[in-house]
Parts: C-alpha cells; structure tokens; sequence
C-alpha cells in the first residue's frame, strides 16, 4: 500500500506550474538591403517586350526583364528572332554609388557595362571585344530612357577612339507586351 500512496503524495507535493504563456510574436522581417531608391534606378526595363529597331513597325526580339535574387539583380533574358540570344544581369553596387552590368552572348562572349542614373535615363557603359569586327573594339555606351505609351528605349553608342567620338551603333524600342489572351 506504502506503494500506492508514494506516488500520489509525490503529485500532491508537486509544486502547481504555472500557465504557459503565450511565446512572442516573431520579429518583422528586415527590410530588403536592395529596397532603396537608387536600386529603383532600372525599373522602367522591368517587363515583357516586343523590340523593334526604333522608328519601324518591324519587331526584331523579344525580351523578359525581371527583377530576382530578392529585388537586388535584374535579368534580362534577350530572345532574337534571328541571331544569337543572350542574357545580362545588372545590379547596383551600393559600395561604388554605380549600376553594373554583364552581358553574356549565346557566342560565350562576356561584356561589363557600369554607370548609373543621369537626368533620369539609366547610362551604361563598358569595353567590347570585336563588336564592330574581328579585331575591333570599341567602347560602347547604351542610354535607356522612358519614352510614350510605357516604351523603353536603348539607344547605344561606340567609339573605338576611347570616347573621344560616338557613332550610332543600335537603337532600339522596348514596347510592352499586350496580353492577348
């Protein structure tokens, strides 16, 4: 009997618990370190385009430009209808205050573009090899701007004298896709 009784003198001993309270609500999130101002820089790319060479009705391309990596990297993945297609991804350093941009050619060839946001159209520029023949570098820079209607345009520059002159070497406008479904 002595048995019996132990354990239940032991639960009457027990000390009562005290209610569990409720545990804390989680912290907010942390805002993105991309969610500034000036990583907003290039949003006007962001979207699904038909491309025409600017001032024609002829559509050359497609492209997609989305934002990724958490709003810190935007890709854009450039679909010729004839050529090769390519990719870039561009971003802005926060250390070094400018954009950046590495543009990859189905031809396995890499070009950085660097710049940033002057009177309100994103300007980059970068050193490609062989863009205007085999041999033949050139300095190349691109304006993207905000036009009418939502268009973007990109008009791109080379200089093969390290920019002392510019010659007109593409110009080109991004036209929002239409949902036609």
């Amino acid at each position: 009997m002595i048995t019996l009784l132990y354990p239940i003198a032991l639960m009457q001993a027990a000390p009562a618990r005290a209610p569990e309270s409720e545990a804390p609500p989680p912290p907010p999130p942390a805002p993105s370190p991309c969610a500034s101002e000036a990583h907003n820089g290039f949003d006007m790319w962001v979207g699904e385009w038909d491309v025409y060479p600017n001032g024609q009705d002829n559509q050359v391309a497609t492209s997609r430009i989305e934002r990724m990596s958490g709003g810190c990297a935007i890709r854009e993945t450039w679909m010729p209808f004839q050529g090769a297609g390519g990719t870039s991804i561009s971003l802005y350093n926060a250390v070094s205050g400018r954009w950046e941009q590495m543009w990859v050619g189905s031809d396995g060839r890499r070009v950085d573009f660097a710049g940033g946001v002057v009177e309100g159209k994103m300007v980059l520029t970068g050193y490609w090899d062989d863009v205007v023949g085999p041999g033949q570098d050139a300095l190349v820079r691109m304006t993207y701007s905000q036009q009418e209607g939502g268009a973007v345009r990109q008009f791109g520059e080379a200089s093969v004298d390290n920019g002392l002159t510019w010659q007109s070497f593409f110009d080109f406008l991004y036209r929002p896709q239409s949902n036609t479904e």
